[in-house]
């Protein structure tokens, strides 16, 4: 297993990652051998083979041999055989990602004095060569904003055991590179791999129980403590020493632009473990982080200022506040530094025990801890004017300009976590409130005109609606509890741990009033006796179907124009966050519809606003698959309309997205320099008015036309086709990736079959685990088809839109890298497994002919070939991944036709179900995208 090659080229770093890909082929090859003997090496061997010849010239006679040669393997040596091609994946994977850090390295090494595209000075240098002055180069900084924000989404199919062994893997990878290593040390470092790839073998890729919300919790946690609170200011000092160099007159201190967010242990939707006491637990474990984190880095501090007055002067105002925390702090858990000559350490001993006590409850609301984070900054900030007051600049920059940048990055809280519950909820809750006060006997039955009515009128009321002595039902009581949990959140850890509660499936206007009412039974919500409004946590509605992005800008447009409404907009900086689905906006129209849905909606809610002078921060709820909204981050945010970003950007960060993002430092990096420097493209492009070409309302009309058709063709068979849902059913491995123990979010909303009920992770997860990756493409052909009509002047406009109008140039690279990607011969053999054989054939057929009529369609726009011709990187990482990935593919359709057989019969088989399980995790680790 050492031939995969996954980047053309002659070049020395090409060839460094050949060389690392087959290193680490040959050290699973001697662990193949080593645990299963030459046999099990033989096989995989001649699979591997087979499968490449049968990529190279498609034979049906070849390919009947490869199907059977998969189906004669033995159980035993069928398991090791899955496994050897999923953990090849691993380390090709690792090698790739390696590659990257390599290649930029390599870049920056013999650049010299020229500037990398993508990266920060490339973004500041443009700034200035536009003649943008000092003053403006504030304001777009001023008026940046991006946050990142963490799920749960059970899309990452690997163990965090596993990542650490990837990440250990990749550490000692990268010390191939390092050219003064001896002989010795090469073999010492070959055997510590050799024990990593078996440690891998021998480690169980599949969890035996779903994760709890808090192991989900700890593993976004993890990716602060190893990449993120390093990595994040770091991005933020090259930007200012970036700036510094072209607009050195000015001493710069970037705002806070670029932050994480989080939903984990805060998304309630659907899933019923996640409770307002889990929620007050994410809370308190993220500040743990943070306090850890904190002290971690005073300890490393000590060592550097050990700075004596019998040879500098150091500042009255750091030797005052050492002698005031002398008297407000005990030192209990911090050894006293007895040296009094040495003031520095002296100030960080009562710092570090004034960290610990913030972990302490009996020291709340006490002067032996940081009342927050300003304590803590102003602090750090007499050190520094301390140290710059006797010469020691560099250690000031150093050191405590980037602790000052963390602190006001990760406050002590670590990350905002957002709260999200299903609108219906709230509506159940305050059905049953209003009845027991007697306001509505069931406000559920309201029309939508009464129910705004009402809840703008007990918004206006300052009397509670609830009582500790009235009893509620569970779930009502629970809902309430919540709302209680953020009010007290807010008072311990401040007012940013909490800020934003978003309503899943908002469809009216009340859906968003529902969630202030309930704000204002706690005290988030309130009005002062001057009749100010004082809102500390915003509703944010989630439109997620087609029908509500439809009607999402008159429902801002009714709750904008109402005052008690936009008052609580003004009291939130006149700033409204308004998240978009597009998961199940894919889901419920199509890859052309929702992209074209999305961008209409957004425009449209942004000129209602407009009307009322608010601002906008749109959320992008994105999945890593590209059914699901997938991209690079950067190009997630050029892909915007410019009018649309004014109030900033969130975009979640969901399931493998995350791993592949921040497991390394050097990647975490890259991708976080390029949405800086993609911020600030946008932001040239809105202030200069580009992006915006004449043609582009024609363009857009074609467009809207192409959506229109697209959206009818997939509706025709997804939701008019009444045997469809049984054939996606038994023709994906859906109900088996249920089984896979991923997250602790139920697959469904409802105990439910309906496919309304589904939710899009798994939706999607299934399609591309069976080659079709249905979601990304389907639709398409015939949309852009009816435009085209076999009219070459029709194909010369599609063509000038792809070249000239970026969104219409994304969509067709999206739909790009999904067509290569698809395997219509090998889903197929999914489509076998539909019991029955007409409703196979009526409906692969229509899939198939839109396949073709899609890819046919994307090579006249595009003029190419070949797909992806225009990527040859990318295209030849994919067709050398394919043969890898295949023998996978045909495992995983013997394995779910014979355990089905099994369970149709009443009965089990836990051995073939976990073969199946390692087939999709392999087959997610060759793809790279799942949910």
């Amino acid at each position: 297993m050492t031939e995969l090659t996954v980047t053309a080229g002659k070049s020395n770093s090409n060839n460094l990652l050949r060389r690392d890909i087959r290193f680490l082929g040959n050290i699973l090859g001697e662990v193949l051998v080593h645990q299963g003997g030459n046999e099990l090496l033989d096989i995989v061997e001649k699979i591997r083979e087979a499968s490449k010849s049968l990529r190279a010239v498609f034979l049906p006679e070849l390919y009947e041999e490869f199907k059977a040669m998969i189906n004669s393997l033995e159980p035993g040596i069928r398991h090791q055989v899955i496994r050897a091609f999923a953990i090849y994946f691993q380390l090709v994977n690792i090698a790739e990602q390696n590659h990257r850090i390599r290649r930029k390295r390599d870049y920056e090494r013999s650049a010299g004095e020229s500037v990398q595209l993508g990266t920060l000075e490339a973004s500041v240098k443009d700034l200035k060569d536009r003649g943008f002055t000092f003053v403006e180069a504030q304001e777009i900084l001023e008026g940046m904003s991006l946050e990142l924000v963490m799920t749960a989404h059970p899309t990452e199919a690997m163990r965090r055991a596993i990542l650490d062994i990837h990440k250990r893997i990749a550490d000692d990878v990268m010390q191939l590179d390092n050219p003064t290593l001896t002989f010795r040390e090469r073999e010492q470092l070959r055997e510590k791999l050799l024990n990593e790839v078996i440690t891998l073998w021998q480690t169980d890729e599949l969890r035996d129980r779903k994760p709890t919300v808090l192991d989900e919790v700890r593993n976004g946690m993890y990716y602060f403590h190893e990449t993120l609170f390093h990595v994040l200011p770091e991005v933020y000092q090259e930007l200012e020493r970036c700036l510094s160099k072209y607009y050195p007159e000015h001493l710069w201190h970037v705002p806070t632009y670029l932050r994480f967010g989080s939903w984990i242990g805060g998304d309630r939707d659907g899933n019923p473990s996640v409770t307002s006491d889990i929620t007050w637990e994410t809370l308190r474990m993220q500040r743990k982080l943070a306090v850890r984190e904190y002290q971690r880095i005073l300890s490393e501090l000590f060592k550097h200022l050990s700075f004596s007055t019998t040879i500098v002067d150091v500042t009255d105002e750091l030797l005052a506040s050492i002698q005031k925390d002398r008297l407000q702090v005990t030192l209990n858990k911090t050894p006293k530094w007895n040296n009094e000559k040495e003031p520095y350490r002296v100030k960080l001993t009562y710092m570090t025990e004034k960290l610990h006590n913030l972990l302490d409850e009996s020291k709340k609301d006490t002067e032996e801890r940081y009342s927050d984070v300003s304590g803590l900054i102003e602090d750090l900030k007499i050190i520094d004017r301390s140290l710059r007051h006797h010469y020691a600049d560099y250690v000031a920059n150093t050191h405590i300009k980037k602790l000052v940048r963390q602190v006001e990055l990760f406050g002590f809280h670590t990350a905002t976590l957002d709260i999200r519950q299903h609108s219906q909820e709230h509506e159940n809750a305050m059905t049953e409130i209003l009845a027991n006060m007697n306001i509505v006997s069931n406000y559920a039955e309201l029309q939508e005109e009464e129910k705004v009515k009402l809840l703008e009128r007990l918004l206006n009321d300052p009397r509670p609606l609830t009582s500790s002595h009235q009893e509620y039902s569970e779930s009502t009581s629970e809902c309430l509890e919540v709302y209680r949990t953020v009010f007290k959140a807010q008072q311990e850890f401040g007012k940013k741990c909490i800020t934003s509660y978003l309503i899943s499936m908002a469809e009216a206007a009340s859906d968003v009033l529902e969630v202030m009412v309930f704000s204002k039974e706690v005290g988030l919500f309130y009005k002062e006796a001057d009749g100010t409004v004082v809102c500390t946590l915003q509703s944010v509605p989630l439109f997620e179907t087609i029908d509500d992005l439809h009607e999402a800008p008159e429902i801002m447009r009714q709750l904008f124009s109402m005052p008690i409404y936009r008052q609580s907009v003004a009291a939130m900086n006149d700033l409204q966050e308004i998240m978009l689905g597009y998961s199940d906006s894919n889901k419920d129209g199509g890859v052309v519809t929702a992209n074209w849905e999305l961008r209409v909606a957004m425009k449209q809610i942004t000129a209602a606003a407009n009307e009322f002078g608010v601002k906008l921060k749109f959320f992008h709820g994105r999945g890593g698959a590209l059914g699901r909204g997938g991209m690079p981050l950067n190009r997630s945010i050029l892909v915007q309309a410019p009018q649309t970003i004014g109030g900033g950007i969130k975009i979640t960060e969901q399931g493998e997205v995350i791993s592949s993002r921040y497991s390394l430092k050097g990647i975490a990096y890259r991708s976080l320099e390029n949405a800086t420097s993609a911020l600030i493209t946008a932001a040239i492009q809105a202030r200069l008015n580009q992006g915006y070409d004449s043609d582009e309302e024609k363009w857009e009309e074609i467009i809207a036309d192409i959506s229109e058709t697209s959206l009818n063709k997939y509706q025709d068979l997804v939701f008019r086709e009444p045997d469809f849902l049984k054939f996606f059913k038994e023709s994906t491995p859906l109900l088996e990736v249920g089984e896979l123990n991923i997250g602790s979010r139920p697959s469904k909303r409802k105990n439910s079959d309906r496919f309304e009920d589904l939710r899009a992770i798994p939706w999607v997860f299934a399609w591309t685990q069976s080659r079709y990756l249905f979601p990304a493409w389907y639709a398409a052909g015939t949309g852009l088809n009816e435009f085209y009509q076999n009219n070459e002047e029709n194909m010369k406009v599609l063509q000038d839109m792809y070249e000239n109008f970026s969104f219409f140039r994304s969509l067709i690279d999206t739909l790009q890298f999904a067509i290569v990607k698809a395997d219509l011969t090998i889903a197929k053999e999914y489509a076998n497994m539909c019991s029955d054989e007409v409703v196979q054939n009526r409906i692969f057929e229509q899939i198939e002919e839109e396949f073709h009529l899609t890819k046919a369609m994307i090579l006249k726009i595009t003029g190419l070939t070949e797909i992806l011709d225009n990527a040859p990187a990318l295209q030849e990482s994919i067709r050398q991944r394919n043969p890898y990935v295949d023998p996978l593919s045909y495992l995983q359709v013997q394995l779910l036709a014979e355990l089905r057989e099994i369970r149709e019969q009443g009965q089990d088989d836990p051995i073939l179900l976990r073969e199946v399980l390692l087939t999709i995790n392999g087959i997610a680790a060759g793809l790279r995208n799942t949910g």
